[in-house]
């Protein structure tokens, strides 16, 4: 197994970063990575609110953070008048959740892919209902067709009441048909959930054309916006529905603004986002796509051929673009969430290397990220040295 060339670097990119140059940041996805600009004019924002706080919040936010979702909501192809800024997917699902009736006969359907903190909210919702959680098992990797088949089957009418399902999972890096998943839910009126949460900046996206129920986003992962950014799109049938978790002065108002406001929290990621997308479009976004996807196809590859792992066990996203992947680890490693954890932090410790590690279907996962401040020789000197650690660590 040979690895793929590595991509041509794009010119002065790591420069607008800053990450700590002792240490391999090979885990984009988690927590994202704020460019400098981007970083200067969420604290110009900051400097502002101090300068004359009255001013800030009782003249002219509301049109500010209007125009700032209309901005973003033309990105990724959603209706702004049906969209609402959140601070993180995790709000959004929790928001859905409270707006959708649920009796002890009922059920909210999620994939064994589904984000853990998505799960636990799902959980906590239908244990103060009486409803229940199911979760159908999806194989990977697995064609479009045999998704939209296990999906179509786990449903149940009458008795599902939402579908939640990944558009791009976070543990598994897996890319779902979610337009075909939700024109098979529609077709018995389920309602669903499309979690988009590593999408935006990183997959092209029209989100009136999946057509979901409810589709959200973050935009502090791939699209260079402050962390606590993400929007929520609903569909038009929904939008009287959408409650806000906490009631501020603009509940009447409705959805979105209703969901917007909320009185003295921290608009700054909101307002700098922009600036984000901004950024991305400088270096240029097909260019940028290109160069993550090469590069973590690259890491991946290794990797894998450092502990051994034969090419046609190494998953592979069926959509292009995808710049996360996925290393099974050797059987008996991180086969629980806690190990997982734990073997991560070694890995940090031991090596300077921040990655992710996930457990799924009892194996361990290694997920690498790549993006423009990453080098080739950083997956290089990682395969050189992760075997063995791995070898230590079991000892």
């Amino acid at each position: 197994m040979s690895a793929p060339e590595p991509p041509v670097t794009i010119p002065g990119a790591r420069l607008l970063f800053s990450i700590d140059p002792g240490v391999s940041y090979l885990n984009h996805g988690s927590f994202g990575a704020v460019p400098i600009g981007v970083q200067r004019a969420q604290q110009r924002l900051r400097d502002e609110i101090e300068s004359n706080p009255l001013r800030f919040f009782a003249q002219g936010l509301s049109d500010r953070v209007i125009h700032t979702r209309r901005h973003l909501a033309s990105f990724l192809g959603a209706d702004p008048e049906l969209s609402a800024l959140v601070p993180n997917t995790t709000t959004a699902v929790s928001l859905v959740l409270n707006s959708i009736k649920l009796e002890p006969a009922d059920e909210v359907l999620l994939s064994d892919h589904s984000y853990g903190a998505v799960a636990m909210a799902a959980r906590r919702r239908c244990r103060r209902s009486g409803a229940t959680v199911r979760t159908v098992a999806l194989p990977m990797p697995a064609t479009d067709a045999e998704l939209v088949s296990r999906v179509r089957a786990a449903l149940r009418p009458g008795r599902t009441k939402l579908l939640i399902i990944d558009q791009l999972s976070s543990a598994t890096a897996m890319a779902f048909p979610v337009r075909e998943i939700v024109a098979a839910a529609h077709e018995h009126d389920i309602p669903v959930l499309v979690d988009a949460a590593h999408v935006p900046g990183m997959l092209p996206v029209e989100v009136a054309s999946i057509r979901a129920d409810f589709w959200v986003g973050n935009l502090h992962k791939w699209a260079f916006a402050p962390r606590g950014t993400a929007l929520l799109s609903v569909a038009p049938e929904w939008r009287r529905r959408i409650e806000p978790l906490v009631v501020s002065w603009d509940q009447d108002q409705g959805y979105p603004h209703a969901v917007e406001s909320q009185g003295t929290i921290d608009y700054t990621p909101w307002l700098a986002a922009p600036t984000g997308l901004f950024t991305l479009r400088s270096l240029g976004w097909d260019e940028v796509r290109t160069h993550n996807a090469a590069l973590a196809a690259y890491g991946q590859r290794v990797v894998a051929e450092a502990l051994e792992v034969p090419a046609d066990e190494l998953p592979w996203p069926s959509v292009p673009g995808v710049s996360m992947r996925i290393v099974p680890l050797p059987a008996g490693l991180a086969t629980t969430m806690p190990e997982a954890h734990a073997l991560r932090e070694h890995i940090a410790g031991k090596l300077a290397v921040e990655t992710a590690v996930n457990a799924w279907g009892g194996r361990g996962l290694l997920r690498l990220s790549a993006q423009v401040y990453n080098r080739a020789e950083e997956y290089d000197r990682f395969a050189e040295r992760l075997p063995a650690l791995l070898h230590d660590y079991r000892a």
